[in-house]
């Protein structure tokens, strides 16, 4: 019988065994309430025709009155009179054999009955909730599931753009598989593998190869699952997981997310022992303790490797840190053509030129997109998917979904255009700047208008001259409104804007040393004292002068960029009215199109349906009126790249 069917029989059993009690207890209370007379009270009684009806059962009387009373009473041995006496008075008389008489010892078995069961019971539960791992209700056991062929394999053909990853788990199976290779050399394998890299790069999803590749026991676990209201439960399931893992061995166990359990020992508020320090305590031991686990891999995965305790990530416990980082170039390529083996492509698809244009992505935002792609032709009713649904799809993840059922008035519109194109101006000229990719005015996630930009290739560093180039393009589109509006119509559009340049210029000031006058140290808060992984109070390590100082250079940054943006737009002041008419005509411009517009030639024109889609589903008021949606100012342009800006 499997687990859940014997926590079904338990749990019957123990209703039954309620159930049985409340009858015993309610039966006995019905025994209680029936009045015991004298003979010569119930004579008394029949004579006044009181009593309604009587049950004889040898020498014992039960009966009712007539008011519906119950009482009982004993007959002498020699009463000849008694039958005549109720018939003459209409008593209703029934009769029963007199039952056995029930032995001394059985009598006061059923006293005890009841004290007995409720005994029992709490001995059962007492020993469940003392650790019992094995026993069938024991809150400690672990939560472990075992693997099998039939949820989904995956093999290592299945993971791509990962490959030094892949190189350190395939020596791990290959242990596995044959350890004589490795032991006849003194080597051992890691007894633990810990995963490190960001959101969706596919950490669980090598961890799922491993066990399809390894043909062996592969128990699965998730880090919040250790830890539950009962005190001690965390360890007793640590311990049991451990001891699966040796009945199997060899096996691998994978815990998902360790950094729910495995965060930074702390001393915990009011100097007591926290549940999740024991269970993490109890992990430490099992993994690296007096008890050897011959044959239990475990592989761990997290994105927080920060915040885990160092006792933790030592050799002897995670012997091997495998960082599983975003694909390049290449590793996007293979990983679209993974995901693109289920979907019918047509022929002018390249996941090349796919890859190219998605610096910075997951393997995770990779599926998205050939996931979007593949929705956006079945609602065209293709039969296959284009290159042209894989832009939109990439259009859609890295800018928001289109908001074309948005009212705005056309002075809302030509102001977003000129917004737009003051931020598309100063990246086509700033020196150092990534390349203009697209430039829209149609509304996507809370953004009136987006312009994106793209690297030409990974980029793993920054220069100063980039990194100010992307401040004075942040501020391109304010100074565009201020210059063709006036600055007493400055908008509220800008304020994302204006946070992105702060948030940059202070981390140039205070991570990259890019400051003469505070020089190359680094000023951050105290991240010492530790609380769960997190600081219970951030401490500054600055003086007041130095934070003004701070201030004054982040301040001059800001300043230095919003000058190059207006140096760039006055100088370009034509071009822009030439990218901003040519946005309120085509809605969407790419950087060949405004390229071609500078130089006063003609962009082809778009088919009508994929030219005015947007203007077929939008009502365009006239100027003075104000839409509902724009009651609320939403946030206006986001120049944006494909992921990690710097």
């Amino acid at each position: 019988m499997n687990n859940s069917g014997k926590n079904l029989a338990i749990w019957v059993v123990v209703a039954l065994v309620l159930v049985l009690l409340f009858n015993m207890f309610e039966g006995g209370k019905r025994d209680n309430r029936i009045a015991t007379v004298a003979y010569s009270e119930f004579l008394k009684l029949v004579d006044s025709d009181k009593v309604s009806d009587v049950a004889i059962v040898g020498r014992t009387i039960n009966g009712h009155l007539d008011d519906g009373t119950k009482f009982s009473t004993y007959t002498p041995p020699n009463d000849p009179g008694l039958i005549e006496k109720l018939t003459s008075k209409n008593v209703v008389i029934k009769s029963a054999p007199e039952e056995e008489a029930v032995s001394p010892l059985l009598g006061l078995f059923l006293n005890w009955l009841p004290m007995l069961l409720f005994i029992g019971i709490w001995i059962f539960f007492m020993r469940q909730m003392q650790g019992g791992g094995s026993r069938t209700l024991g809150f400690g056991r672990s939560k472990a599931k075992l693997l099998t062929e039939k949820q989904g394999k995956v093999t290592f053909k299945d993971v791509a753009g990962v490959d030094e990853a892949k190189e350190e788990l395939e020596e791990v199976v290959e242990y596995l598989k044959n350890p004589i290779k490795f032991q006849r050399l003194g080597g051992k394998i890691p007894k633990g593998v810990l995963l490190v890299g960001p959101p969706g790069t596919g950490k669980t999803l090598i961890a799922r190869a491993v066990a399809g590749e390894a043909n062996v026991p592969f128990f699965t676990i998730s880090g919040s699952d250790f830890v539950e209201m009962f005190v001690g439960v965390g360890a007793s399931r640590v311990r049991d997981m451990f001891e699966q893992g040796k009945k199997n061995a060899p096996c691998i166990i994978f815990v998902d997310e360790i950094d729910a359990v495995g965060r930074h020992r702390g001393a915990g508020l009011g100097g007591g022992n926290d549940e999740r320090e024991q269970t993490l305590n109890q992990l430490l031991v099992e993994m690296d303790g007096f008890e050897t686990n011959e044959g239990v891999i475990l592989i761990a995965a997290t994105n927080r490797p920060d915040v885990l305790d160092p006792a933790l990530l030592r050799p002897g416990r995670f012997d091997r840190q495998v960082v599983v980082p975003n694909p390049d170039i290449i590793g996007r390529e293979k990983i679209l053509k993974v995901h693109m083996k289920k979907v019918p492509l047509a022929s002018d698809v390249n996941p090349r030129t796919i890859a190219r244009g998605t610096p910075g992505f997951s393997g995770a935002d990779l599926a998205n997109i050939v996931n979007e792609a593949a929705l956006l032709a079945a609602r065209k009713s293709k039969k296959n998917v284009s290159m042209q649904e894989f832009e939109e799809a990439k259009d859609k993840v890295m800018m928001g979904s289109e908001r074309r059922s948005m009212v705005m008035t056309e002075d809302e519109k030509e102001m977003t255009a000129y917004h737009e194109a003051g931020h598309a101006l100063v990246m086509l000229y700033a020196k150092g700047h990534e390349p203009l990719h697209k430039v829209t005015i149609i509304p996507r996630g809370r953004a009136l208008g987006v312009t994106m930009w793209l690297p030409e290739r990974d980029k793993l560093a920054h220069t100063y001259n980039e990194l100010n180039a992307q401040l004075a393009s942040l501020f391109g589109g304010r100074i565009a409104e201020e210059l063709i509006y006036g600055k007493d119509n400055i908008t509220t559009g800008a304020g994302n804007d204006i946070q992105q340049a702060t948030n940059l210029a202070k981390r140039m000031v205070k991570e990259f040393g890019f400051s003469d006058k505070l020089g190359p140290l680094r000023y951050e808060s105290n991240q010492e004292e530790i609380f769960l992984g997190h600081s219970v109070a951030q401490q500054t390590n600055i003086s007041d002068e130095t934070a003004r100082l701070i201030d004054t250079e982040v301040k001059r940054l800001l300043q230095k960029g919003e000058a190059k943006a207006k140096e760039i737009i006055t100088s370009k002041i034509k071009e822009l009215h030439v990218i901003a008419k040519a946005l309120l005509e085509y809605e969407t411009l790419n950087a060949d199109d405004i390229k071609e517009l500078l130089k006063g030639k003609k962009i082809k024109k778009p088919d009508n349906e994929e030219l005015s889609s947007y203007k077929k589903k939008q009502k365009i008021e006239k100027s003075g009126s104000t839409s509902k949606d724009n009651k609320k100012k939403p946030i206006g342009s986001v120049p944006i790249t494909a992921k990690n800006t710097t």
